[in-house]
């Protein structure tokens, strides 16, 4: 089960396939744990590449109690590319660039949440995630967020309650300035599809606390994605960024994801 962190990409056009899990169960509870590795030809978060348009490799341990809680964790390899240092004044919310840095390699991820279903059409799930870079300097970032699932209709926000960059003299270009206050807002659309595919249409808005909303954007893009049994789920991504202070060029990338 991997509904956290992949609950987080699906918005963006993941794959998810539930090929087994491992149960204990004790009276009337039930554990459930799972693992889940998966390869993309190129990984982006919310729009924006998060490997210099590179392939990754990605992976995770998850948990779930038959209440409705989850915990797990994910990793994956990573690469903003050298670039500008930025000097950042958060109470004028303002940068000036002062020299140059290197990327983190990887990206851990832990994170929990409650996830229900309230009848057959309609779920709810709330959670909160930690984004770390333990090789990288001051990009680690915490979120809460909640989503609510209609049929085929997936609502959903986060909100940013840490950041490392809060107190940083400066953060890599190529990575945004994920600090406090910030605002994530997405929807999905998911349907099945004859023989084993899958359509996702998936859009979000990304509100910055800093730079007075000179860095906020907006993004969508679609996924075909198709079941393989045992082999796994294969997809077909396609994700666009709105605004040219990012890369706004389509972006075509493929992905496999198998859960264990």
């Amino acid at each position: 089960m991997t509904t956290r962190r992949i609950g987080t990409v699906l918005a963006l056009g993941a794959l998810t396939m539930s090929a087994g899990t491992f149960q204990i169960a004790a009276a009337d509870e039930t554990h459930n744990f799972s693992a889940n590795v998966g390869v993309v030809s190129n990984y982006l978060f919310r729009g924006l590449t998060q490997t210099d348009d590179g392939p990754a490799i990605q992976g995770g341990l998850d948990y779930e109690h038959s209440s409705g809680f989850y915990a797990g964790t994910w990793l994956s390899n990573v690469d903003f590319g050298d670039g500008v240092e930025y000097n950042v004044d958060f109470d004028e919310k303002t940068f000036d660039v002062v020299e140059t840095s290197n990327s983190p390699g990887y990206e851990l991820d832990g994170y929990l949440g409650f996830s229900k279903a309230i009848n057959d059409d309609l779920s709810f799930d709330v959670n909160a995630i930690y984004y770390a870079y333990p090789d990288g300097r001051d990009l680690d970032y915490a979120e809460i967020g909640g989503s609510s699932t209609w049929k085929w209709l997936t609502l959903g926000l986060a909100y940013t309650v840490y950041g490392q960059a809060d107190d940083a003299p400066g953060v890599p270009s190529g990575e945004a300035l994920y600090v406090e206050g910030d605002w994530y807002y997405y929807a999905g659309l998911e349907f099945a599809l004859p023989y084993d595919f899958g359509l996702g249409i998936r859009g979000g808005y990304y509100d910055f606390d800093y730079n007075d909303g000179g860095n906020d954007y907006g993004h969508w893009g679609v996924t075909v994605s198709r079941e393989a049994g045992d082999f796994g789920t294969f997809s077909l991504n396609y994700d666009q960024v709105g605004r040219d202070t990012y890369d706004d060029d389509p972006q075509f990338w493929v992905g496999w994801l198998k859960e264990f």
